[in-house]
């Protein structure tokens, strides 16, 4: 498995327009030089029921306060942990400001155990990660699952997780929540008016004339201020026209890579997308404005993450019935097979292994990874987490509802990037000249070469770290 490289604050700063609202990132500015680690707590035995050894300390856990609240630490994984651990006292904590409020503590000598180190205030994790303060939590992959001695926690999780959540070659960071990418629409909309899902991109354009033609609404929006809202499908159907590939070589900074015929054909669509189909003054709204017009039933479909259902909790009218559908299929040759999807890993827990209980730290998180603690929280904040299965047989929204189904469809047929994530420039650039694609100051080919172009100025910067997956 490749080792995640330290990533700078600049970087970082940028991703935060990666994933939007809960779970959004942003960083902080590095640790300052750390004091020699206090001695951690000595660990109690350890046992098949136990271990990591817990001992009798307190734990200390810190929640972001933020899309998803913190009323899941004090209602599910809290009372999961103390079922186990009575005689562990927890001190919960909540707040916003992740950095301002934390920072001093790892200055000092004495951070908690459990962060849920998200938000814009969030800390940098490449920093931490360079300074010695993730604990490694690769024992707690190999440790036996809360539900079943018999199955490692490793393969009770998306395996993204895994390979994201590692920094200088260790498992240090924990994305709890399974954020999948498709477009969304309302499933009584689509009922009421005789519309079926596409699953051919033939079949999606004549939705989207249908939908035009009717007058009832637009047939597609996108946060036209953020327009990452619009290369992310661009660059999951190329993925699934040409293989996740396509991905990876982007990620590399391989010549030639954003120039391939995927990735022309997929810009193509996209353009086409935003000349034909838009709602009018999608360029000028955010998110929220975008996705509150779909509750008011202006627009009909749009791309996001599966975070909406739960950020447009008190906009969305009771019989709307959120649902997504992946990209269609867009060749008749497509390498990768209808129902392929986009995931990433977000709301980052992490435990600080300079901390007095280390070891409560990451039974903590084994807590948090039972499918019990897994579906009452998709229960809760209408949000998949990266557990496999844990929304099974639940009464659950409709929108997790048709992400957990789409998950379960699409198996081991799931692509992802982290080029913007390492390289804040490019993320700059792609934000900006995608942009200009959708709304016509850019053609497909004059697109490909501006990327292309600022790719290879990245990757001729010999002041610019490089990074590889």
């Amino acid at each position: 498995m490749p080792s995640t490289p330290h990533i700078s604050r600049r970087d970082l700063l940028r991703a935060a327009a990666l994933v939007p609202a809960a779970g959004a990132l942003a960083a902080c500015a590095a640790p300052a030089s750390q004091p020699a680690a206090s001695s951690s707590a000595a660990p109690a035995a350890t046992s098949a029921a136990n271990p990591f050894g817990v001992g009798d300390k307190p734990l200390e856990v810190w929640i972001f306060d933020g899309g998803f609240g913190h009323q899941y630490a004090t209602d599910i994984h809290q009372p999961l942990f103390k079922s186990k651990y009575p005689n562990v006292e927890i001190k919960h904590n909540v707040t916003k400001e992740i950095t301002k409020i934390l920072q001093p503590r790892f200055a000092g000598g004495n951070p908690p155990e459990v962060i849920d180190n998200a938000g814009a205030d969030m800390m940098d994790f490449g920093a931490l990660a360079q300074d010695g303060q993730l604990q490694d939590l690769s024992p707690l992959l190999e440790a036996p699952s809360w539900d079943d001695p018999n199955v490692k926690v490793r393969d009770t999780i998306d395996p993204s997780v895994i390979e994201i959540g590692t920094y200088d070659g260790k498992f240090s960071v924990l994305g709890y929540v399974n954020y999948i990418h498709g477009i969304w629409y309302s499933q009584k909309v689509f009922t009421d008016n005789g519309w079926e899902v596409p699953k051919t991109w033939d079949e999606f354009l004549a939705l989207c004339e249908t939908i035009k033609k009717s007058g009832k609404m637009a047939p597609f929006t996108y946060a036209g201020k953020h327009p990452q809202y619009a290369y992310e499908p661009l660059l999951t159907m190329a993925a699934k026209i040409a293989g996740h590939d396509v991905l990876v070589n982007i990620d590399n900074l391989e010549d030639g890579a954003w120039k391939v015929d995927a990735m022309k054909t997929a810009a193509e669509a996209m353009a086409e997308v935003g000349a034909k189909y838009l709602m009018q003054g999608t360029a000028g709204l955010d998110h929220v404005q975008t996705q509150t017009a779909q509750n008011k039933y202006q627009v009909a479909m749009l791309p996001c993450g599966s975070w909406l259902e739960n950020e447009q909790k008190s906009t969305t009218p009771d019989d709307f019935a959120y649902a997504m559908f992946p990209i269609p299929d867009i060749t008749g040759s497509d390498a990768m097979p209808y129902g392929t999807l986009h995931t990433a890993p977000g709301e980052n827990f992490m435990v600080s292994a300079r901390s007095a209980h280390p070891q409560a730290g990451m039974e903590y998180l084994r807590a948090m990874l039972s499918k019990k603690a897994a579906g009452d929280f998709s229960e809760l904040v209408t949000t998949l987490t990266v557990v496999k299965g844990a929304s099974e047989g639940r009464e659950i929204s409709p929108g997790v509802n048709s992400v957990t189904q789409a998950v379960a469809a699409a198996g081991t047929n799931t692509v992802y990037y982290r080029v913007f994530a390492w390289y804040g420039q490019l993320n700059d650039e792609c934000k900006a000249a995608t942009g200009e694609l959708m709304t016509g100051g850019l053609t497909p080919d004059a697109y490909l070469e501006r990327m292309q172009k600022k790719a290879d100025e990245i990757k001729n910067d010999s002041s610019i770290k490089k990074f590889t997956r």
